[in-house]
């Protein structure tokens, strides 16, 4: 890309990566407001402790611990880079670092210390292809699990989930762009891509890039299950007059299929 009028570089290229995902995609707050909803409804109590897997850069987990100064956290996840871009925006603050432990890991392979509360948000356990990956992977939480532990997680589906396609949405002052570059209908892998496009016409092309199995929600659940979970929960979100999702989940068995749709995944240890 040439640079702009002043010397100034295009604006993708002064862009950072990690803080337009976080921007776009994350909803930490919400989220969180959720977990403590489903732990209170089944176990009476606020948990103290979260285990983040796929934390990226750990921005929930930064949430979560700013909310109490009795809660801790751990965040699992293999890329470093993104580990410690995370360590170095969110955890400045000493009485928050001091109460969060990272794991440069494989997910499957942490099982200590053991928490009231997990999740892994964002369809990251898609990264998983087979059976055996996926039940690997449930068996490590439900290992890493206190005896009366929640675990939450998230997936997406619908009618336009398995096409090639683009859609844009505004964020500030740039717009994010999810691009579904494949499907193949005999392995159920896609492969997605992120985008972001700035007001002066640059473009960060593919800054992030999913190589996915979209498992659907009767073999999650199965899994789950299988992993030995006492109960498994569907939470669906509802749709506005627009036909968009609006936030607010509701627990169900049955619906129709959508355009797109995304829900919460409860399972009680």
């Amino acid at each position: 890309m040439k640079k702009r009028r002043g010397g100034k570089p295009p604006l993708a290229e002064r862009a950072d990566r990690h803080e337009l995902y976080e921007q776009s995609v994350q909803s930490p707050d919400g989220d969180i407001e959720f977990f403590l909803a489903r732990f209170r409804q089944h176990r009476g109590r606020d948990p103290l402790t979260l285990r983040e897997d796929f934390c990226g850069t750990a921005f929930l987990s930064s949430v979560w611990l700013t909310g109490s100064d009795r809660r801790t956290a751990i965040g699992i996840d293999f890329d470093e880079e993104t580990l410690n871009w995370g360590r170095a925006r969110h955890f400045t603050d000493p009485g928050v670092a001091s109460r969060m432990k990272f794991f440069c890991q494989d997910v499957c392979s942490v099982t200590e210390p053991r928490v009231e509360l997990a999740c892994a948000l964002n369809f990251s356990f898609c990264v998983f292809k087979t059976r055996a990956e996926l039940a690997e992977y449930f068996a490590a939480v439900y290992a890493g699990l206190e005896t009366d532990g929640v675990f939450v997680t998230e997936l997406y589906g619908g009618t336009e989930a398995i096409v090639p396609i683009e859609e844009e949405r505004e964020v500030d002052d740039f717009t994010f762009v999810w691009e579904q570059e494949k499907y193949n209908p005999i392995s159920n892998e896609v492969l997605c891509h992120m985008h972001f496009s700035f007001r002066d016409g640059s473009m960060m092309e593919r800054a992030f890039t999913y190589d996915w199995r979209l498992w659907t929600l009767p073999e999650v659940r199965e899994l789950l299950s299988e992993a030995g979970f006492s109960q498994v929960d569907v939470y669906w979100e509802e749709t506005d007059e627009d036909g968009d999702g609006n936030g607010v989940h509701h627990i169900s068995l049955e619906e129709e299929n959508q355009e797109s749709w995304l829900v919460y995944i409860a399972a009680i240890k």
